[in-house]
């Protein structure tokens, strides 16, 4: 499997397990969408989705039950990391981001793909059309920016940023007060970070990144220590 497969079937593990845990549309013992279905929605292959069902396999969060098809487990909701029950205050979160988001888009500028950059870049857009064509709703939106997030996460090719964004993001999904306040901020950010991403402009994304997160401060009244 090449570098650019592995990848894209973490970030759609990813995606899976944000579906099961974070956003929560998927219960112990419910059953996944069949195959087809399933990889349309993500924008992937067959060959990929196999892929990332088989690394959820390994960890523990779904199981396939042959003839029957792909069941979250059991155990899913009980089995998490310790991270995962922690509540995180806004200024938490943020520290949280601060040590891990920048370093995450600095090794994504150095080890992206083509596909990969191409992926970070229409998640972008689509985050734009949203926002100033679609008018879609706060929680669309939302989700659209945690997948912006997850592609970079991904991109960077390390193993335990791709385990810890799910864990950010439910903190992020479930406080949208100061959603809409971001807007002007996020554009311009994502704009910038693809840009630096996309011509391999390590510290640039790093620094780019670190200030797409003081924004948050900023808007949420927050100093940094």
């Amino acid at each position: 499997m090449s570098a650019s497969t592995s990848s894209l079937s973490e970030q759609a593990a990813s995606q899976i397990t944000d579906m099961i845990l974070v956003e929560k549309r998927f219960q112990s013992g419910d059953k996944l969408p069949n195959e087809m279905e399933l990889a349309q929605a993500l924008g992937i292959s067959r060959v990929t989705l196999r892929e990332a069902i088989r690394i959820l396999c390994t960890r523990g969060i779904v199981q396939i039950q042959r003839g029957r098809g792909t069941f979250v487990t059991a155990s899913t909701s009980t089995d998490l990391s310790p991270l995962e029950h922690i509540a995180m205050s806004n200024r938490d979160l943020l520290e949280i981001r601060m040590m891990a988001e920048p370093p995450a888009a600095y090794y994504a500028a150095k080890r992206a793909s083509k596909e990969e950059k191409q992926h970070i870049r229409e998640l972008s857009e689509k985050i734009e059309e949203a926002i100033t064509i679609k008018k879609a709703n706060i929680q669309e939106r939302l989700k659209l920016e945690q997948d912006f997030h997850n592609a970079i996460a991904s991109a960077s090719h390390n193993q335990f940023m791709i385990r810890l964004m799910p864990i950010i993001n439910e903190s992020i999904y479930n406080d949208v007060t100061h959603f809409d306040e971001s807007i002007t901020y996020s554009l311009q950010d994502h704009r910038e970070i693809v840009r630096l991403i996309e011509t391999g402009n390590a510290e640039g994304a790093r620094a780019a990144m670190k200030m797409h997160i003081v924004h948050v401060y900023m808007i949420l009244n927050l100093s940094i220590d």
